[in-house]
């Protein structure tokens, strides 16, 4: 693709800025740097960032185990998620090409300079997916952790299916802990485009209609006083649910084992609430009950791609939309200001952070 009679792949500066830290710590640690614009190896994509997404994932990894926590390499560049336009590609590199719109997936993971918080990131090809022509760079990156953690939640049902589309869910009662979060907000969608009946339980009214507006049939809030959400599931789901995607499952073991039906499945993507859980061992056999957990990180390759061509399929269906009319409040930041947007995340915010990197 050429501009002006100058390749794309060349209209690139000579360096460019970047977010890095070189030791774990809070925000502060997050340093905005001037850094040389990397050209792609052999299987790799260079993509302009155009919006970088901010996950829980990325302060934790930042933080560390403790301040100071020595690193894997002398620096990094944060951010697993982003959309951005490919720049440039090395050999043997076929699936995208110079000028695509794309979006990314664990751009950081393992890599010292891979990460969305920065204009230009080299990644891996195989981390690098196509974004649907009529869907946004703010869509493409808020799906990666949030989509694909959601997307394997759905499809680990042992009577379940292994692939989503628009009836693979039909018939099947999902429950999602904690609608309002990213990944809750991903699952509702990702399940009613799959044709769930879709359950999710939420704190308060704010979070009930943020849920109810990313399709959730059934919203129930489990801190309203006297209500019986076993009872109101139930009543939902008399058989019990199918699929429960948990969030906190220290806190809700009791209530998913109370409506989870016979051979149904609880796939776990994080702890909130406390890192340990208490299982029922006889009451959990007598149900042939499903413990799964989730965690990109170490899933593999191959369900990681898999996960995102049916997610590309649920985009062009028009499922995955961002915003507050679609449940997920959108908050903006620029990439100076990318320690603020960390500390955002950090503290709980209800909704989806953004980094806007470049102009489209």
């Amino acid at each position: 693709m050429m501009r002006g009679n100058i390749p794309l792949h060349a209209r690139v500066a000579s360096d460019m800025k970047a977010i890095v830290y070189s030791e774990t710590g809070d925000p502060s640690v997050l340093q905005l740097v001037d850094r040389p614009v990397l050209e792609p190896g052999p299987d790799e994509v260079r993509v302009r960032i155009v919006v970088s997404g901010v996950n829980p994932t990325d302060w934790k990894s930042r933080r560390g185990a403790a301040p100071g926590q020595a690193l894997p390499f002398d620096d990094v560049v944060p951010g697993q998620d982003g959309a951005g336009i490919v720049e440039a590609i090395g050999t043997g590199v076929q699936h995208v090409s110079v000028g695509d719109r794309v979006w990314l997936a664990l751009a950081a993971y393992q890599r010292a300079s891979g990460g969305t918080s920065q204009e230009h990131a080299v990644l891996p090809a195989e981390r690098v997916f196509a974004l649907p022509a009529h869907a946004s760079f703010d869509q493409g990156a808020s799906l990666g952790v949030p989509a694909i953690t959601a997307y394997r939640a759905l499809t680990v049902a042992e009577d379940g299916p292994d692939r989503l589309h628009p009836t693979a869910l039909a018939d099947t009662v999902v429950l999602v802990a904690g609608g309002a979060g990213a990944v809750g907000h991903a699952a509702i969608q990702l399940a009613r485009w799959a044709g769930a009946t879709v359950i999710t339980t939420v704190s308060g009214p704010v979070k009930a209609a943020l849920a109810t507006a990313a399709g959730a049939q059934h919203v129930l809030t489990y801190t309203d006083p006297g209500i019986d959400i076993v009872s109101q599931i139930r009543q939902i789901a008399p058989d019990g649910v199918d699929i429960i995607v948990e969030v906190a499952p220290a806190q809700n073991a009791e209530l998913d084992l109370a409506v989870i039906r016979n051979r149904g499945s609880i796939a776990v993507y994080a702890n909130n609430g406390g890192d340990l859980m208490t299982l029922d061992v006889r009451r959990n056999f007598s149900l042939n009950v499903r413990y799964q957990f989730v965690l990109l990180y170490t899933v593999g390759i191959d369900a990681i791609q898999s996960a995102a061509q049916a997610i590309n399929v649920a985009l062009g269906d028009g499922a995955l939309a961002v915003g507050e009319d679609s449940g997920l409040p959108l908050h903006r930041f620029d990439l100076a200001h990318t320690p603020d947007a960390h500390a955002l995340v950090e503290s709980g915010a209800v909704g989806k952070v953004l980094i806007d990197v470049a102009a489209e």
